[in-house]
């Protein structure tokens, strides 16, 4: 069988990525990113968020292996340490293996060598069979009230429980429009008429769907588990909905997995993600309370 991308061997580098990070979020609902609240939680100021740190590790992987991987790739990824506004960040690529599936691990890191954010992304050979969602899986939900949502606790988020359904067309129009420009993306595959959507802009569906299903204090995303299954475009009619998957306490933490699904006009599966955060930090003020502790926490998930 000849791999679709038989140019690519086990060791190969792909393009190095480098960019300023931007806090793209000061504004937003999760006070994590608000440098003064973030410094009370043992940060030095208000991380940049983690899908903006995934959009820049996706840098390397669409520049090489364009629509496929979009169409039918996917990555786990995980947020180790801290990036902060204007830090500059560098993505690295390296394929791993290259029979199919076809892997590589991503690094984010700073200019100092410090390491961000890790990922292992796949491809499959595309002959290869993969049994899609079941979209009768994930039923649409309906949303809470904005000032009817409950405070997130455990007794909230119980594993199977429903979330509330998010319809993403405006979502992934606006951010269209915003996050590309915030991001500096410059990969033609997201511009023009036949655009697709952002990969970022996908998964920051994910943090939407939390945090209207449920009042939060300061949260952290601290991984994500994405599947691709077709290509989201611009103007579709998109869905997002799923479930409790986990929830959970460690090292203080209070932990919550996420298991859902972006649908496209009710009948196509488009992405399946698996996304994890701390919905509640551990309240004592404490600098430890940083990477070291949500590092080994996330060795559960």
């Amino acid at each position: 069988m000849v791999r679709q991308f038989d140019y690519l061997h086990a060791g190969d580098e792909l393009p190095l990525y480098c960019v300023c990070a931007r806090n793209t979020a000061t504004a937003s609902e999760n006070k994590i990113h608000d440098d003064s609240v973030a410094r009370q939680y043992g940060f030095s100021g208000g991380l940049v968020p983690g899908v903006v740190v995934y959009a820049y590790m996706t840098v390397p992987l669409v520049a090489t292996l364009g629509l496929d991987w979009l169409e039918r790739g996917g990555i786990k990824v995980r947020f180790q340490q801290p990036v902060y506004d204007g830090e500059e960040t560098i993505v690295r690529a390296k394929v791993t293996e290259a029979s199919a599936p076809l892997e590589i691990a991503v690094s984010a890191e700073r200019a100092d060598g410090t390491i961000c954010a890790t990922g292992t992304a796949t491809l499959p050979d595309l002959n290869s069979y993969r049994q899609p969602p079941v979209i009768e899986d994930y039923p649409l939900h309906p949303l809470p009230e904005d000032s009817q949502r409950p405070p997130a606790s455990r007794e909230i988020l119980v594993p199977g429980s429903l979330l509330g359904s998010i319809d993403a067309t405006s979502e992934l129009q606006l951010a269209a429009e915003t996050l590309l420009k915030e991001i500096d993306e410059r990969l033609p595959i997201y511009y023009g008429p036949d655009r697709t959507a952002h990969p970022a802009s996908m998964l920051s569906l994910a943090n939407q769907i939390l945090m209207r299903n449920v009042r939060l204090g300061p949260w952290i995303h601290t991984a994500s588990e994405v599947n691709n299954w077709s290509v989201a475009r611009c103007g579709e009619m998109l869905s997002l909905r799923g479930h409790v998957a986990d929830c959970f306490e460690r090292k203080g933490h209070e932990f919550v997995v996420l298991d859902l699904l972006l649908v496209a006009d009710q009948t196509r599966p488009v992405q399946h993600i698996k996304h994890t955060a701390i919905y509640r930090p551990r309240s004592n003020l404490n600098p430890l309370l940083t990477t070291p502790i949500i590092k080994a926490s996330l060795d559960k998930v």
